[in-house]
């Protein structure tokens, strides 16, 4: 009985090729409104995570906000005597004014360690690396960053040139590898001198700003713990100062990204409420133009329930239907917009069967008052009504 009943739904919807097609198009709509935003949130989300992620997930940022507070180099590199603690990477940060013969630009220029280059896991495609003898004798080399040697030798191999950095010639001695762009920003534009060299010109004696590189994945809350203690004994301050590890940005960027994924779908589905209404609307015009047949079902023995069962049926078929047909055509735009924006973007399946389910649901929903119009009616009155 039951797939005889299928079969008349089918069949009723078929008769009606273009009213049924209609009819699916809010729900094949919604379907792919909660697909596609869906499965491109959560392309951006993962593409920002890796972004992080490529970082480090050992990595600690810690900077002092407080104006009036520093912390001397030498106590930063003393946090690796903390088994939690690899190495650690104080840093300054001024803007200046380089030069290279007609090229003239203002850069990013970061005072570092060697230590940085671990911290941060920063290679040197060419040249060599700040070393301690460079810290200890305040010499005037710098690293250039890929695209500051680019905009000032016009190539990469700047190795054993020099620059012009505020009024003094400084030597470079290293180009970094290509980075990119990333969340956190890129060094390719940033020129790197020797940490006390960068102390020297901008007069700054103490530390703002670190890197730490926790020694292992496992003890990174125990680093964070132990940086958040020296900060707190140096500044007497809990509001002076702020600590983060990639751990913590990949939380919220999971916690961020599952809210705009929930508002999403949220207002995508809306369109599959107005869908489930144009089936209702159809079901009920059906309902009317088909009491004849109900009349005569009826009265060569159809129980109220076959009724209700068959004019329920076609509207979990048209939803059901509507949201495959959604689904498919989902998969072809996203895979389009991934090919079109040069970076490939996977459907969220789990947003396309809960939305699949979604449209049975409202099938079940908007197609019961109909339904039971339907077997409601007598059968003599129906037949007179058909007539």
């Amino acid at each position: 009985m039951t797939w005889k009943i299928i079969k008349l739904s089918l069949k009723s919807i078929f008769n009606n090729k273009m009213r049924s097609f209609l009819t699916m198009l809010g729900i094949i709509i919604g379907v792919m409104a909660v697909v596609i935003l869906v499965s491109i949130t959560k392309g951006a989300a993962s593409g920002i995570t890796d972004s992080i992620s490529d970082m480090g997930s050992q990595l600690i940022t810690a900077s002092v906000t407080d104006s009036e507070t520093t912390v001397s180099a030498e106590d930063v590199e003393a946090l690796t005597s903390n088994p939690a603690i690899e190495s650690a990477a104080p840093v300054i940060t001024s803007s200046e004014t380089v030069k290279k013969g007609s090229n003239t630009g203002n850069y990013s220029i970061v005072g570092i360690t060697p230590d940085y280059f671990t911290v941060r896991d920063i290679d040197i495609q060419r040249g060599r690396q700040i070393a301690d003898s460079d810290i200890e004798w305040n010499t005037s080399v710098c690293i250039l960053g890929t695209e500051a040697a680019t905009d000032l030798f016009g190539t990469w191999d700047a190795v054993n040139g020099t620059v012009i950095i505020g009024d003094s010639i400084y030597k470079v001695i290293g180009v970094l590898e290509e980075q990119g762009s990333s969340l956190a920003g890129s060094d390719d534009s940033k020129i790197f001198i020797p940490y006390s060299t960068a102390g020297r010109i901008t007069g700054q004696k103490g530390v703002s700003s670190f890197y730490v590189k926790s020694s292992g994945e496992g003890t990174v809350n125990s680093a964070v713990n132990s940086i958040e203690a020296f900060l707190l004994q140096a500044t007497r301050d809990e509001e002076a100062y702020t600590v983060s590890s990639q751990s913590d940005v990949l939380d919220t960027m999971d916690d961020v990204t599952d809210t705009m994924s929930l508002l999403l779908a949220g207002i995508a589905a809306i369109s599959l409420l107005v869908g489930g209404i144009g089936i209702m609307n159809i079901m009920l015009v059906s309902v009317t133009e088909r009491t004849r047949e109900i009349g005569i079902r009826k009265a060569v023995g159809a129980k109220r329930k076959h009724i209700m069962l068959q004019f329920l049926c076609e509207a979990c078929i048209l939803s059901a239907l509507g949201g495959l047909i959604g689904l498919v055509l989902s998969v072809c735009a996203v895979g389009y917009y991934g090919f079109a924006a040069g970076s490939p973007v996977g459907i969220d399946w789990t947003a396309g069967f809960a939305a699949i389910g979604f449209c049975i649901l409202i099938g079940v929903v908007f197609g019961s008052y109909p339904a039971a119009k339907a077997s409601r009616l007598q059968p003599i009155d129906a037949l007179h009504l058909g007539v």
